[in-house]
């Protein structure tokens, strides 16, 4: 899923609550607490890609659903933003928020 990020053929959506992306921070993707989605799902482009992600993965698998029923292609991160920090490290980091 990184390749699509960074290809421009998905776009990331950080569905955590606001208080914990202020605490932690991503610099990248949009971001749309999961109880703000409804409201806000006209945001999303129809003609990508859709990655929900949260620390893990459990409320990003229940947006990943609530946008497929909305028509979307979406999928979740599946080791959660937690694991994709671990993955980016270092120079990894930085080439992909460029």
């Amino acid at each position: 899923m990184i390749d699509w990020l960074e290809d421009g053929k998905a776009v990331l959506v950080d569905i955590r609550f606001a208080e914990e992306q202020q605490a932690w921070g991503t610099g990248f993707g949009l971001k749309i607490p999961l109880n703000e989605l409804p409201k806000r799902i006209n945001e999303l482009p129809k003609d990508k890609i859709i990655v929900t992600a949260c620390p893990h993965k459990d409320r990003a698998s229940i947006a990943m659903v609530y946008l497929r029923t909305q028509g979307f292609d979406a999928r979740y991160l599946t080791d959660g933003l937690l694991g994709l920090m671990e993955n980016l490290r270092g120079d990894d980091a930085r080439y992909f928020m460029e």
